[in-house]
């Protein structure tokens, strides 16, 4: 998925804020999911809740202003009621890596309960296509 860096998106410094990162990420999951069927949506009309329990996040080198950014997600671990997801920020331009992270979600149920992964998601996420 590609991302422009907009004016918004900067710190005083003329930078990406580092907190947009986890916006930028969150799409990425949702982009992720949708090019293998599975709506955000409609999981949450369905009861289904992934809220990020963990991100651990390396910033290596800032965005600015106009870069066009692609965001990867990678599935590292599945588990049955959670999954960890390797999502990067790289400058378009010069294929640089500027943010790497581990994020860590997992299944609840609206009284944020936690619940097995659906079949459904299951199958998204071990699938290798991207």
């Amino acid at each position: 998925m590609e991302i422009r860096i907009y004016y918004e998106d900067t710190d005083a410094g003329g930078v990406v804020y580092h907190a947009n990162y986890l916006g930028f990420f969150e799409r990425g999951r949702t982009e992720f999911l949708r090019r293998r069927g599975l709506s955000v949506k409609q999981l949450h009309d369905d009861g289904l809740i992934f809220p990020v329990v963990r991100v651990e996040a390396d910033f290596r080198s800032p965005a600015r202003l106009d870069d066009l950014l692609r965001i990867t997600t990678t599935v590292l671990e599945v588990g049955r009621s959670s999954f960890t997801l390797q999502q990067c920020a790289i400058r378009q331009e010069d294929d640089r890596l500027l943010v790497a992270a581990k994020i860590t979600l997992v299944c609840v149920a609206p009284g944020m309960k936690a619940r097995r992964l659906p079949p459904l998601l299951l199958e998204a996420l071990n699938s290798s296509h991207d």
